[in-house]
């Protein structure tokens, strides 16, 4: 089912927007519609990146509740990612910029 949006702008704006999009090659229209798919696009994307990092979540809760999480010291975090910082950098820098 199709939905038709309506908003109300002052003319200026409308009539830089039109020319705008005609210089692109569209129409005003075609150009609210693209900026719409977009915006949709983006809510996929980040819906989706929500939805798995809440499985993260949840999986490292049940681990927790199973009691087969371990946990480290702020300290010893530290060290284990600086010393895995270290590898990426060795591995994918040049020397110049390590």
């Amino acid at each position: 089912m199709d939905t038709h949006i309506q908003f109300r702008i002052d003319e200026e704006t409308r009539r830089l927007a039109r020319q705008m999009a005609e210089s692109q090659g569209r129409t005003l229209s075609g150009a609210c519609w693209a900026l719409v798919e977009q915006l949709a696009e983006q809510q996929r994307h980040a819906t989706s990146y929500h939805e798995g990092l809440s499985l993260q979540v949840k999986r490292a809760f049940d681990k927790l509740e199973a009691g087969a999480a371990t946990f480290v010291d702020h300290d010893t975090a530290k060290s284990r990612m600086a010393e895995r910082k270290a590898r990426l950098r060795a591995r994918h820098l040049p020397r110049s910029h390590r």
